[in-house]
């Protein structure tokens, strides 16, 4: 099978919000962060067809969005930016998220709902993933908190690159799904989708770069706004990161006349897709675990109330 012709096949196959099979995987990176307790609680809060693994249930939200009774969610997974990269990033809130909700907006919102669902499991009225409204609000926690972490999420030029054209691996697709899947599978060098039930080999190395501190920002600076109890402020200042990259990468180096595959674009996508890929996994870990009451920093040492709020003011 000639590289090209897989590269088309996944394009025409898997075009979706982080490639289902990424928003997978990242649920399964978070997973080696999360506290004994946390993943106890999260176990009767998941319906029982998850096995109590966030990974397995992190792509459920792209699905039920394109529902007829989850539709009203679809425009949950981003929000548009109301600029013009690379000449201008800007992304505000309050201009930005729309009537119906955005990805800031629905963390917030359904980080509620969760908080009160993991009491729920505390006192004892909740077990066995019986409280459907909770196990939703966990699924699009841990599908959102992906979904603001890729950059065209967090950009309103050309629907978030859904209309921008390009060409990649000699297909003609959109920039969006570029970055959904494309430059994941380009940086893994793999030559079919990811498991959708374990972590694979290439999200393994990228949870160890996170537990040795092996990019170019460290990973406590990612949790400098990490608290549940402030959805909104956390998630615009995430939004805004991503947005970022659309003036720093994604549109300053695009080319819609060459193949993106080969004329370097992939190749210099890739350290933006794997620290965004790994700041959201390390995120949605350290978020679900506050919201249970249990700290830990990614090199696994446990920190205090106080110890934290030192940690997020470094």
């Amino acid at each position: 099978m000639s590289k090209h012709f897989f590269l088309g096949s996944l394009l025409l196959a898997l075009a979706a919000a982080w490639n289902t099979d990424v928003h997978n995987q990242i649920g399964f990176m978070a997973e080696q962060f999360l506290e004994p307790s946390t993943i106890s609680i999260l176990q009767q809060i998941l319906e029982p067809q998850y096995n109590g693994s966030i990974g397995r249930a992190a792509a459920w939200a792209d699905g039920y969005a394109h529902t007829d009774k989850g539709r009203f969610s679809y425009q949950w997974h981003w929000i548009d930016s109301h600029d013009y990269p690379p000449q201008r990033c800007d992304l505000d809130y309050t201009r930005d998220c729309a009537e119906g909700g955005c990805v800031v907006s629905a963390i917030a919102n359904q980080t509620e709902i969760l908080r009160g669902c993991v009491e729920k499991v505390k006192t004892g009225l909740l077990s066995g993933g019986k409280n459907v409204t909770c196990s939703y609000a966990l699924k699009w926690v841990s599908h959102f908190l992906g979904d603001i972490a890729q950059p065209l999420h967090a950009s309103g030029r050309a629907a978030g690159g859904n209309f921008y054209k390009v060409k990649f691996g000699n297909v003609s697709t959109e920039l969006h799904a570029v970055w959904d899947g494309c430059i994941p599978y380009t940086a893994a060098n793999v030559s079919k989708p990811f498991s959708n039930q374990a972590i694979a080999p290439f999200f393994e190395g990228l949870v160890s770069r996170i537990r040795k501190d092996q990019f170019y920002s460290a990973p406590y600076m990612w949790l400098t706004c990490s608290d549940p109890s402030t959805p909104v402020e956390c998630a615009t200042r995430w939004a805004r990161e991503s947005n970022r990259w659309t003036c720093d990468y994604v549109y300053s180096r695009v080319n819609n006349t060459t193949d993106l595959a080969e004329d370097g674009y992939a190749a210099g996508g890739v350290p933006v897709v794997e620290l965004q890929i790994s700041k959201a996994a390390l995120r949605l870990a350290t978020w679900l675990n506050k919201l249970v009451g249990n700290v830990r920093g990614a090199e696994g040492n446990e920190y205090s109330a106080d110890q934290q709020v030192v940690l997020e003011k470094r």
